[in-house]
């Protein structure tokens, strides 16, 4: 790669221009994929001030290659429309102003359909210039740029699913990929042994990663035990039944405090039906809740506070990432799966189940650099740096995670309080 400032920290991973474009226009159309069961209106919605109306990521995710691209290395350049430069701007203050994120649902206009032909409009030129021989910088930053549009993916299919699950009719977002046989059985919990020494994490090079998973370091990890498979709903049930929403003593003080203000009794989406059982709320629709599978979109909060009454701990991330790259393995789903939910493990006694894929799984870290870590320079090195306070890492990927976008090194992050992402947990303890 070049010597750009810019770009530093964002190795190219596609050397030859052409696979490249390729992969451009594959991520591009998916994301456009995802929209296709949406109305006009459902791109249009805000539910929270976390999530982004669908038609907000659309135009975001076009602005960022317009913007780091286009703009900086495309002759002769000119904007498709100078204001998209303040309403499509998320968080990047290098660039300039940005319009207010608890208002994104409020841009009526531009309409989807411009919003759309500007997403074309880029595409071409895009492309074009890839065609056109761009230096290793530039194909660093389209790269940077793709997987920039995946994360937007998942928060798509995030969003959405909160969106629906505001509306009284708690439409589906799409039909279910396969007929269901009914709630299974989870594979015995069995724990696996990992012994004390000094590991080396963090990504080692070749292949794209973002700047927060560098530099490779060096740990000293105590002995420890993993759970071979994360924690389910019928395993959750049971801290709800012995009062785990009522009982202070199993909380962090801020998440007591966060469960008494906002009234939490169950994870997001979990649903009483008539008969007092337990329902899930999917991007498939409602359905009775399967016991077999993982617990899904629990807070932080909500997973330390269950690892204590289960007489265990969260993992630190340390942990998590030596135990994937020793014994784990990448069982899935997918974003690709079309599931669009966890599904129960498969898997019984033999190694790590669902380390990659499935859901997200919160460790005992805080979002933190790594020793060394230095941002790259300019408005891009805001991607992530700046982050680096008040969140706590999450592992693994989900079922709306693309398969191609996640590694053992990934590094997610998100406040301790939310909910909405596809998270969950899986058990350690201290030998």
């Amino acid at each position: 790669m070049g010597a750009n400032p810019e770009t530093a920290g964002y190795p190219d991973s596609d050397a030859a221009g052409s696979s490249l474009t390729e992969r451009y226009r594959r991520i591009r159309a998916r994301t456009r994929a995802l929209c296709a069961p949406l109305s006009a209106e459902d791109c249009s919605a805000q539910s929270m001030t976390e999530a982004s109306p669908v038609k907000w990521h659309l135009a975001h995710t076009t602005w960022f290659f317009e913007t780091f691209v286009l703009e900086a290395h495309e002759p002769g350049f000119r904007p498709f429309d100078e204001a998209y430069r303040v309403l499509f701007n998320s968080y990047y203050n290098g660039i300039g102003e940005q319009h207010p994120r608890a208002r994104r649902g409020l841009l009526t206009r531009p309409s989807l359909a411009e919003v759309l032909a500007y997403r074309e409009q880029v595409d071409e030129r895009v492309t074009t210039f890839l065609a056109g021989g761009a230096p290793p910088e530039v194909r660093a930053l389209v790269e940077l740029g793709l997987h920039h549009e995946q994360q937007h993916q998942e928060l798509i299919l995030m969003d959405v699913k909160h969106l629906l699950s505001t509306n009284p009719l708690e439409p589906a977002y799409a039909p279910i990929r396969a007929a269901s046989s009914g709630p299974g059985t989870a594979p015995a919990m069995a724990w696996h042994p990992f012994p004390e020494g000094v590991r080396e994490i963090g990504h080692s090079g070749g292949g794209f990663a973002f700047d927060n998973e560098a530099p490779r370091h060096r740990v000293f990890l105590e002995p420890f035990r993993l759970a071979s498979r994360p924690v389910t709903c019928g395993e959750f049930q049971a801290f709800i039944a012995d009062g785990g929403y009522r009982r202070p003593e199993l909380w962090l003080d801020e998440g007591w405090a966060t469960v008494r203000e906002r009234g939490w009794e169950a994870p997001q989406y979990w649903r009483r039906n008539s008969s007092g059982g337990w329902e899930l709320f999917t991007l498939t629709g409602r359905r009775p809740l399967d016991p077999a599978e993982p617990v899904c979109h629990l807070s932080y909060f909500e997973a330390e506070a269950y690892a204590r009454w289960a007489d265990a701990r969260l993992p630190s991330e340390s942990e998590w990432e030596v135990a994937q790259t020793e014994a784990g393995g990448t069982d899935g789903p997918f974003q690709e799966d079309g599931r669009l939910h966890p599904q129960a493990p498969a898997r019984s006694g033999e190694g790590l189940s669902q380390m990659l894929g499935g859901l997200w799984e919160w460790t005992a870290s805080a979002y933190l650099p790594y020793p060394g870590f230095e941002p790259a320079g300019g408005a891009v090195g805001e991607y992530n740096g700046k982050f680096m306070v008040n969140q706590m890492v999450l592992r693994g990927g989900s079922c709306a995670t693309p398969a191609d976008h996640i590694r053992p090194t990934y590094r997610n992050f998100f406040p301790p309080d939310a909910r909405w992402p596809f998270t969950g947990l899986r058990l350690a303890r201290t030998l």
